[in-house]
């Protein structure tokens, strides 16, 4: 059986001293006094004003645009001490989605620690959400779910736990795909013994 791990119970088990030793891009700690924490639910979008940044305390979300035709293409997905904002995308139209329960801190562009190493994460990112769009769809699938468990995943016995929930058609949107290739490729891969699925998490098995 999948073991279940929900995703604010692992990110509430680190406070803010562990959050900043884990993550590079945590902020001076001179100007703490003037940030405001937001709390946002599930769903929710995270408001885009001008010239302000958010660091992700506790949660997951993910960055997004639309093509020309409407289609959702993802631009990230970011955890614990991540920074994120329109500014750091350079492109338009952006939003920001909750995937779980998000408290985030509000930044201005010069009380950022690191802007130029957070910049270039976004780049790297977007680069590797980029990778899974072109090749064979199993291979992209697993991928994609290779990225998801080292960002986000948790070590146990079987493998690596990736306690994050979305949905077949958020998953279908970062490869390029449909909803049901996606549907088709996860009982493949349970078949498989690659993967086990549990509420709304994945375990990838480590192979022999």
């Amino acid at each position: 059986m999948t073991p279940t791990i929900q995703l604010e119970e692992i990110m509430e088990d680190f406070d803010l001293a562990s959050r900043q030793a884990l993550y590079p891009f945590k902020t001076a700690p001179a100007r703490r006094e003037r940030q405001i924490q937001r709390a946002f639910k599930r769903r929710e979008y995270i408001p885009l004003d001008n010239g302000i940044l958010w660091q992700i305390e506790i949660g997951v979300v993910r960055t997004s645009t639309l093509a020309s035709d409407g289609t959702i293409i993802s631009l990230g997905f970011w955890g614990v001490g991540d920074v994120i904002g329109r500014l750091l995308a350079g492109i338009q139209p952006y939003q920001i989605e909750c995937l779980t329960n998000v408290k985030a801190i509000t930044l201005k562009q010069n009380e950022c620690w690191d802007l130029h190493r957070v910049m270039l994460s976004h780049i790297y990112q977007m680069q590797e959400l980029l990778r899974v769009r072109h090749g064979q769809i199993q291979q992209r699938f697993l991928q994609f779910l290779n990225w998801l468990a080292t960002k986000f995943g948790v070590r146990v016995e079987q493998g690596r736990l990736i306690p994050l929930r979305l949905t077949h058609q958020e998953v279908a949107e970062v490869l390029g795909t449909t909803r049901v290739t996606v549907t088709r490729l996860l009982q493949q891969l349970q078949q498989q013994g690659i993967i086990s699925q549990g509420k709304h998490q994945i375990l990838l098995r480590d192979r022999p």
